[in-house]
């Protein structure tokens, strides 16, 4: 019987060579893809092998990306059991497409495959589909597109059961952690759901930020790294019989009975099965509130304006502005010279711009030197205060100068965030070298993320909408939980069309207030609308001034640890958060003072210390 073709994804070859699976952007783009992340220098071929039931005659179709037209710089070609078809895909000025390269015969059998990439630019290719009878694959990204691909690969068309939960948390960063180990330490069955192949977040060794904020023992306890530098967290959630950990699943739809979640669905980027995840409660650590935006939760975004809360930091007009994504790079010295390709195709702004200062050394080691051939011409400046009035300004090498996207939509912009932070990183460096090419003749790019540290998307409306003065004066609650420290760390994009180089910070703004702990209401830590929704981590109840200081990664792990204490407790009261905020607070408060280490009065391992109000 003929088929109408066979589909095989990029994700599912047998071996990738050099290449990496890059799954962060499948909702926007609509699967995973396989990246050629050389760094200028062309990676080994992927490679697979597939079974041909129907021999004949098969048109190729190869869905690729042309990722900075009009120069190609990620162009690759494919082979099919040894012969190099003529078309060199991610060549053809198009965002995501299905390309035909002609026909080829194919016998009855085993056939092999391989990606052979020509650059070592982040070529990219999401799938390959052999049409034996004129099918043209489709290129939208909708449900039927996704029908279409399930059947072809003999995927089910209900995702799985995964099972039935005491707790889900959605995301694995340092907060998602810190609420699912705290969880199944107290008894609860939970399933951390998280889309990377590592946990951690922007903490993990995929990006290598040190976990700032209040350091409560759980984080220390989680965050100790490995020589190669990945986290402790996985190890310790293995070690516990009621957690269950699932790696590369990214969730895409979220079931809800009234204002309760039921379940949530995630995808697995590796084979595409979908499972199916019932709880009883759910906590939202994703740090950018997909568990939110997809059951319909009450969300902020953006800046406030100044009226709406009295803010000194905010500013006179509200807007859609945020913080933005940031890529992390590391460059070294080699034993011999490392020629570097042409980069044309940089963006424009950055073929002026020499100074790669501000790197990330080491996972958990950022703000390092780096080489220069040119002092730093945009004159950004780092504002160090205690009070706003009093800014004092310096500069010094910093990673999260290096940020893009302040202005655009981070849910559907975020390939083309990461992209321009790449050629901007290729275009500076390509600078550095050509311009003192004695010098740094030696010189080669050691390590460049190609996961961005993720900056600001929405924050869920709770209760309570935790602002600049609750912190700057220590605003006491009946309902705070824990304690967060930090300083207020605003960065300062520049507007549309006014900087030169806007993939570099206009000002940094860091305002230390006090130096004491502030507290987070359990208010701020549930969502309005959604009754079993609970939130950790920057996305929490709070307006953008706020959240430039909630954000610190270490404050996230009080707030993970203070919501597993409320999951546990509203299961076995068998209410909701705000019911538990009702008729359950001193309970609550008492618990979350037990796992934190300290009582209610002193300041212990958690750092539960809030100053009074002033006066």
């Amino acid at each position: 019987m003929t088929t109408p073709g066979i589909l095989i994804e990029a994700e599912d070859f047998d071996s990738y060579g050099g290449w990496l699976l890059d799954s962060q952007f499948e909702t926007q783009m609509g699967s995973p893809y396989l990246l050629a992340h050389g760094l200028g220098r062309p990676v080994e071929d992927a490679t697979t092998l597939i079974e041909v039931a129907d021999p004949g005659e098969y048109e190729v179709f190869v869905r690729a990306k042309d990722w900075a037209p009009p120069h190609h710089p990620g162009r690759f070609t494919l082979s099919i059991n040894g012969v190099t078809l003529d078309t060199e895909f991610g060549a053809d000025g198009q965002d995501w497409a299905w390309r035909s390269a002609g026909k080829i015969a194919l016998a009855k059998g085993e056939a092999s495959l391989a990606l052979h990439d020509l650059t070592g630019f982040d070529g990219r290719c999401d799938a390959i589909f052999l049409s034996q009878d004129g099918t043209v694959p489709p290129n939208a990204v909708d449900e039927a597109s996704r029908a279409w691909r399930k059947a072809l690969r003999g995927l089910p068309d209900q995702p799985l059961d995964a099972g039935d939960f005491d707790l889900v948390v959605v995301g694995g960063g340092v907060s998602g952690c810190a609420a699912a180990l705290t969880a199944a330490r107290l008894g609860q069955t939970v399933a951390l759901i998280h889309d990377r192949p590592v946990l951690g977040g922007n903490a993990s060794k995929e990006i290598g930020l040190m976990p700032r904020g209040t350091q409560g023992a759980l984080l220390l306890e989680l965050s100790q790294r490995t020589p190669d530098g990945d986290l402790a967290a996985l190890s310790l959630l293995q070690a516990e019989p009621t957690a269950s950990v699932f790696l590369e699943h990214r969730i895409i739809a979220a079931a809800r009975e009234g204002d309760a979640i039921v379940s949530v669905d995630a995808v697995q980027a590796k084979g595409g099965v979908e499972r199916r995840f019932k709880g009883a409660m759910f906590i939202d650590t994703s740090g950018v509130a997909m568990l939110g935006v997809l059951a319909g939760a009450e969300t902020l975004f953006g800046r406030e304006a100044r009226s709406e809360y009295d803010e000194p930091y905010a500013p006179e007009v509200a807007d859609d502005m945020h913080h933005g994504n940031t890529l992390f790079f590391r460059t070294r010295m080699a034993d011999q010279p490392a020629p570097f390709p042409e980069v044309p195709w940089a963006t424009e702004i950055s073929k002026d711009y020499a100074n790669l200062s501000g790197q990330l050394t080491k996972p958990g080691a950022e703000n390092g030197p780096g080489p220069a051939a040119s002092p730093n011409p945009d004159n950004a400046t780092f504002q160090f205060s205690a009070d706003p009035s009093q800014a004092w300004m310096m500069q010094f090498p910093a990673t999260h100068y290096w940020e893009y996207g302040q202005w655009l939509d981070p849910y559907t912009s975020g390939e083309l965030v990461r992209d321009y932070l790449m050629r901007a990183l290729y275009g500076t460096f390509s600078n550095v070298k050509n311009l003192e090419p004695e010098t740094y003749a030696n010189l080669e790019f050691d390590w460049m993320a190609f996961v961005a540290a993720q900056g600001e998307f929405r924050r869920y409306k709770g209760d309570h909408v935790l602002t600049e003065n609750d912190i700057r004066d220590h605003t006491r609650y009946n309902d705070m939980l824990v304690a967060n420290d930090g300083f207020f760390c605003i960065h300062c994009a520049w507007n549309p069309g006014e900087g030169k180089y806007d993939f570099r910070l206009k000002d940094w703004i860091m305002d230390v207030r006090d130096q004491q702990p502030y507290g987070i209401p359990f208010r701020c830590l549930y969502s309005a609308n959604i009754d079993n929704l609970m939130m950790a981590g920057k996305h929490i109840s709070v307006t953008h001034v706020a959240g430039s200081s909630v954000k610190l990664m270490g404050n996230g792990a009080q707030h993970g640890v203070a919501t597993a204490a409320a999951a546990f407790l509203c299961n076995q009261y068998g209410t909701t958060p705000r019911g538990l905020y009702d008729e359950h607070l001193d309970e609550l408060i008492a618990l979350v003072d037990k796992l934190s280490g300290h009582d209610h009065q002193g300041a212990g391992p958690g750092g539960r210390k809030f100053v009074a109000t002033p006066g």
